[in-house]
């Protein structure tokens, strides 16, 4: 699958996907994945800032409150709509645009940092995203972000629960097996039933690359690796969402920051 065949797929996701994370339905984002994602940033104060697949700009809008001033592209017109109009709604200095990460519109050395929040995954050659933002970091920048931790969610993966219902492991499989735009579909399965009969499920093309493949697309960049992290939910954080057990289980997510040689 190829770039545009794949953002086509996202714009297609957008409208759904905008409506339910805005009614609080993605909980693994908003209180384990992004929460961890924020603890872990380097401080933005004044810093000039890209946001890399920004989606309707929910972790965008975020990074802006924390004082960078931020440019935020994604490769799906809608996303950029939606968080188009929040920021009309509530400014905070946001520039969008619409563009292909592994293309960015950006002369060298224009920013001091770069964030990706689960969207690296979602590209089809994210070697060549992960060079560009190299190119447009700043010498001393750093790139931080987040996807779907690479040694779980792979194409053979089930969830193995207790007679309480309660996850106690995952069961993974070809871990080296590339799916190369294989298609997942699914919805937040926080939303209500009534939510999900509302929508078609998100048509997801997956790209799988094993951990150390990642690792090596930072390194080939020109990249030094500074911070390694795999988030995981406290009871208080179940007790609160019981969805996000099956996280306490095994690592849902990975989270990487790289610099730049100064």
């Amino acid at each position: 699958m190829d770039a545009r065949e794949a953002a086509g797929y996202w714009e297609e996701n957008a409208d759904a996907w905008t409506e339910l994370v805005r009614a609080g339905y993605d909980t693994y984002r908003d209180h384990l994945n992004t929460p961890a994602f924020f603890a872990a940033l380097p401080n933005a104060e004044g810093l000039c800032g890209l946001d890399v697949g920004c989606g309707e700009g929910y972790n965008t809008r975020l990074l802006a409150q924390r004082g960078a001033q931020v440019t935020a592209i994604d490769v799906s017109e809608t996303f950029i709509r939606h968080a188009s109009d929040e920021e009309r709604r509530a400014p905070l200095g946001i520039e969008y645009a619409i563009a292909d990460a592994c293309a960015l519109p950006f002369a060298g050395e224009r920013f001091d940092l770069a964030v990706a929040f689960m969207s690296l995954m979602d590209i089809p050659r994210p070697e060549l995203a992960i060079a560009e933002v190299h190119r447009v970091l700043k010498p001393g920048g750093f790139f931080q972000f987040s996807i779907s931790h690479p040694c779980f969610d792979t194409l053979h993966r089930v969830n193995l629960r207790d007679n309480a219902g309660l996850t106690y492991a995952i069961e993974a499989g070809r871990y080296f097996d590339q799916a190369d735009g294989r298609i997942q579909e699914w919805l937040f399965s926080a939303a209500p039933p009534e939510e999900q009969a509302r929508h078609p499920k998100f048509k997801v093309p997956r790209f799988t690359r094993t951990l150390s493949e990642w690792l090596t697309m930072l390194l080939d960049a020109g990249f030094t690796i500074e911070y390694v992290g795999e988030p995981r939910p406290d009871d208080e954080t179940v007790e609160q969402h019981p969805n996000l057990q099956d996280a306490q289980v095994v690592g849902y997510f990975l989270h990487v920051r790289a610099r730049k040689a100064a």
